[in-house]
């Protein structure tokens, strides 16, 4: 099956376009620039051999960028007194929350340096996502204001709030109201801090708005079942999964906690005991959730009601209408597989929605109804708290200011300003408010409108807690003094309320001494070390439904004809930007969409056939017009996938007032949400205009080619169950024969290699961002990724093929048919990083032994050796090198991440920071092999498995990573390796990789092939 599958990481591959052959016919992105290198020798090309070997001779390493700047001297400074808690060089870790996580902070000599997971935090204790990974840079943020701003001025704590308590004062002598404005307050503590701020202000009111608002999903289970909550979905109790463009494994709710769920029904240890969940994805837009589908579908923005109707009448026999798919087949097809799947896994499968239309989630709930969902696969008992933000509340707001109704209104952690709906409005009503207290970190685009900010610290400067899920609190504390002159909102607003307990650290200590360590037995020294207290769940009750739908298949049915004209938009959130909240970090600028491989900008997301049909070609520069006429300039991007009719344009983007990364990159979408029947709809339609410009994205996917190699394999369930082995290629083995003798480290000692599970990876990239955090690698910016110069050790690479391919060898006909739609596509995620080889290339062609191996199985790199020649990079078949070709954190050339003292205290001080002109890749993290060697030696114990753990691995959520010691037959690693479905990239050139990858597994069959058809 594995020879006959054609995989392709973008268009360009697929069709051989002649920018990508030539782009692709050398292995250097760019060659070096010898001509000035020998000119500034004193030199030229026609030099004659004998000068030209004297120059040489000096070295070359002299006269090439290596040479071009002497390694940074940094003078140490011993401490006179050395604080107790603190020993250099040796870490210490604090638990904290970030968004409602619990996480473990890494501190060296006092200051923050990495996140990690909380391993006490029990079922939320698997992994990060990006943003998390990447939260320690925004502590270190220059574009921070260093001190609290009264009408645009510098001012003292004491000044500011004499001025709020006088202004707070008159408006409660005027009688006017005093609105909290937040985003979802899941902070008991917090919420507390409000009520009693209300005491001392009684027109004060707490409104709740989220960006990305799931009021949808609270209201249809308020009209649905009386309670108005999020669910808490367990998808690791789901056999069968179905998703109408909901992206949970990517930014729906929480996706890293449904990654660890989902692919623990999928990943090796379940295919062991021959168990795999199924998975549809309906969708318009490709998302990180239908990329990772067994059989995704195709779906306009206007056919989801339609077939979610469809859905409820072949699972229920009733007849409610505006239901059929006339003009998607493949749809309607899926739709009758779907509804006969899930009546057999009555119980034990899941339907959920994207939508924000509380129409469309009172559907999906009668669904999940009619398949005895409620008590298993969805839980209203234990409800998550992430989200509680009502969207008409807010739209209240904005009446109430515009009519002068509202004296004084507070922003804590919100931005309505820029990613509000009708932007307009919000700041003409504002400008009638008398008091605008903003509570923010810096100058955004709300402050910038506000009489007073009061500004705040870093989540890791603060105190506080978070109330994630019915039962389950966790604590947050600091890991290091607030660096300016910051308060914390909850203390500012305690101080104006003239509230007893001022202090609040001693207010949050109170809280919890009083409402949640008595229930759970423990002290407040309990929960500093551990994080987290979790109470026994609820008993998870099942629900039936009453509720007429008439009306709400109505309601359906009328919001898809109005979107039945022009193209149909799709606003979504971004896995790199997501809000927007942290547009300014640098890491997450430079991350690449997991699906795009767009860095630094957002775009046009369009089916190519579609942007042909249109007269558009790829990057052309477009004018999106909505039908609110809201209009903006974005690059065209071809996505294969993309439902034909459709286009995506992705939120966080288009900041204003981020900072020195963040400002002005790409466009703000927000102001295409809409407000209609009391909730946001990320869905419209829109008019594309071209404007006869043309602008590059910034990908790094197709930067290398494997030329067609068998790189990715897969195979189906059921050939599966027949042959654990089923599309690895370890059938077809043949003899090898070594040049090489046998390394030691292969009987002595360790041997430290690596499993990478295919069918757990979804690609979701926060091991990319791990990477960079723990190893210091530079952030090169936009123009730099153009240039194929981004500097990530590790990738992950993305593959299209289409779907059919499974089941038959691909034919001129077929062919033909995909490359006239491109909407059936399915696709493999694979993380591809140096591969340790133990006859490593790159080692044999080396002049001055800078790469080396070791006699525990790793390929090094010496630094200081290292002269550029960047002879290993072209004799590397991984592709896995980078070359350093500026000091990346010290250049002026760079100002958007590390060019300045403050910022480089984020660097890992166990890493050295490369200077310019020399080769980088994965080190397999060396510092922590080493750490944990170490730790073992002075607590006089064996090494063991498990102790050391790769950035990366630390950081998946779905257990994809798998690192350890190849000689420890008991390790997992070396369980893992002996799975049949272990084969090796590129095996066949006998370079005896230390990373072995496990074949992908769909969960499809003929009935699934026939959808496609």
């Amino acid at each position: 099956m594995e020879s006959n599958k054609k995989y392709w990481k973008g268009l360009e591959e697929l069709n051989k376009t002649p920018e990508f052959v030539e782009n692709n016919k050398s292995e250097f992105a760019e060659p070096l620039p010898i001509e000035d290198v020998l000119s500034e020798a004193g030199l030229s090309t026609v030099t004659p051999r004998r000068d030209f070997l004297k120059a040489l001779g000096f070295g070359l390493g002299a006269v090439t960028l290596a040479a071009c700047q002497k390694a940074p001297v940094h003078k140490s400074i011993p401490y006179l007194v050395r604080p107790e808690e603190v020993t250099p060089g040796i870490p210490n870790y604090y638990v904290s929350t970030f968004k409602g996580n619990s996480v473990m902070v890494k501190t060296v000599v006092g200051r923050p340096i990495k996140v990690e997971v909380n391993r006490n935090a029990g079922v939320f204790s698997r992994g990060t996502d990006a943003q998390a990974q990447a939260s320690v840079l925004d502590l270190y943020d220059v574009s921070k204001l260093k001190t609290p701003l009264l009408k645009k001025e510098e001012t003292t704590w004491a000044d500011l709030d004499k001025f709020v308590k006088g202004e707070l004062n008159k408006v409660q002598a005027s009688g006017k109201q005093i609105r909290v404005v937040a985003s979802s307050l899941n902070s008991p503590s917090a919420k507390a801090v409000v009520t009693e701020f209300t005491a001392k202000y009684p027109t004060t009111k707490l409104v709740q708005y989220d960006p990305i608002s799931y009021t949808g999903i609270i209201k249809a289970n308020e009209n649905s079942f009386g309670k108005a909550v999020l669910p808490k979905y367990n998808f690791d109790k789901a056999d069968l999964i179905v998703s109408f463009a909901a992206d949970f494994l990517g930014t729906w709710i929480s996706g890293e906690e449904f990654t660890a769920q989902y692919t623990s029904n999928r990943d090796y240890k379940s295919l062991e005991k021959k168990k795999m969940s199924r998975h549809f994805q309906f969708e318009a837009g490709m998302s990180l959730t239908g990329t990772n589908a067994d059989t995704r579908i195709a779906l306009k923005l206007s056919e989801e009601g339609p077939a979610l109707i469809a859905l409820y009448n072949a699972i229920t026999g009733a007849s409610l209408p505006g239901a059929g798919l006339p003009d998607n087949t493949n749809a309607d097809k899926a739709i009758k597989l779907v509804a006969k799947e899930l009546l057999q896994n009555k119980g034990k499968a899941v339907v959920v929605a994207g939508s924000n239309d509380v129409s469309v989630q009172t559907l999906v709930n009668a669904i999940n109804v009619a398949i005895g969902s409620y008590g298993t696969t969805i839980d209203l008992d234990n409800p998550c708290k992430r989200y509680e933000g009502n969207d008409a509340e807010f739209a209240l707001l904005v009446d109430e200011m515009n009519k002068g109704e509202v004296g004084a209104v507070f922003f804590l952690n919100s931005n309505p300003a820029y990613d509000a709906i009708n932007a307009k409005a919000f700041t003409e009503g504002l400008a009638k408010v008398a008091l605008k207290v903003s509570f923010s970190d810096r100058e955004d685009e709300t402050a910038d409108l506000s009489d007073v900010v009061a500004i705040t610290p870093n989540y890791l400067e603060a105190w506080g807690d978070a109330n994630t899920y019915e039962g389950f609190y966790s604590i947050v504390q600091p890991t290091i003094n607030p660096v300016f002159n910051s308060r914390q909102a909850e203390q500012s607003l305690l101080t104006w309320a003239d509230a007893p307990v001022q202090d609040y650290y001693q207010y949050v200590r109170n809280y919890w001494e009083k409402n949640i360590l008595p229930a759970a037995g423990k002290t407040w020294n309990d929960v500093l070390q551990t994080g987290v207290i979790a109470s026994a769940p609820k008993a998870a009750g099942s629900y039936g439904f009453t509720l007429s739908l008439d009306a709400v298949a109505a309601a359906i049915v009328a919001s898809s004809k109005a979107l039945k004209k022009d193209i149909e938009l799709q606003i979504f959130e971004s896995i790199p930007m997501r809000d927007g909240k942290q547009a300014n970090n640098a890491f997450l600028q430079e991350f690449p969409c997991p699906v795009t491989k767009v860095t630094w900008d957002n775009y046009v997301a369009l089916n190519p056939r579609q942007a042909e049909k249109l007269g558009y070609k790829e990057f052309d520069v477009v004018s999106i017009k909505a039908e609110n006429g809201y209009t903006v300039d974005l690059p065209v991007l071809f996505q294969p996938g993309q439902a034909m009719g459709t286009a995506s344009v992705a939120l966080g983007y288009g900041r204003t007032k981020a900072g020195k990364a963040g400002s002005n990159v790409g466009k703000n979408a927000f102001p295409f949400v809409t407000y209609t029947n009391g909730t946001l709809k990320y869905a419209t339609t829109a008019t594309l205009t071209g404007t006869g410009r043309w602008e590059e994205l910034a990908q790094t996917q197709t930067h290398y080619s494997f030329e067609g190699r068998n790189i990715v394999r897969e195979a189906s369930f059921k050939d599966f169950l027949k042959d654990p082995a089923a599309g690895s290629g370890n059938h077809h083995k043949h003899k090898v024969y070594d040049l090489w003798t046998t390394d030691k480290h292969e009987m002595l000692g360790n041997n430290w290699v690596m499993a990478i599970d295919l069918n757990a990876c979804t690609g979701c990239g926060s091991c990319i961002v791990a990477c960079n955090v723990e190893n210091n690698i530079p952030v090169v910016g936009k123009e730099e990724v153009r240039r194929r110069r981004e500097m990530h050790w590790l990738r992950i690479d993305r593959y299209y093929s289409f779907n059919d391919e499974q089941h038959g060898a691909v034919t001129e006909e077929k062919e033909i048919a995909h490359l006239d739609n491109l909407e059936n596509v399915s696709v493999v995620h694979q993380p591809m990083l140096c591969q340790h080889c133990d006859h490593a290339p790159c080692e044999t062609v080396c002049p001055v032994l800078a790469t080396v191996h070791s006699s525990d199985g790793l390929n090094h790199m010496a630094y200081n050796r290292c002269v550029g020649t960047r002879y290993c990079a072209n004799n590397c078949p991984y592709k896995v090198r980078r070359f350093n070709w500026f000091n990346y954190w010290n250049d002026s050339r760079f100002d958007n991440y590390l060019n300045n003292e403050f910022t480089q205290l984020v660097l890992n001080p166990d890493v050295t920071t490369r200077s310019r002109g020399v080769m980088e890749k994965c080190s397999m993290c060396i510092q922590r092999i080493q750490a944990g060697k170490l730790t073992a030696k002075i607590e006089k114990r064996a090494l063991k498995d498990g102790d050391i753990k790769m950035a990366c691995q630390e950081a998946c959520s779905a257990n994809a990573i798998i690192f350890g010691d190849k000689n420890d037959p008991n390790s997992e690693v070396s369980k893992a390796l002996r799975s049949e479905r272990t084969y090796y990239v590129l095996e066949e050139i006998n370079v005896e990789p230390g990373i072995g990858y496990m074949t992908k597994i769909r969960n499809i069959d003929s009935t699934t092939k026939e959808v496609h058809a």
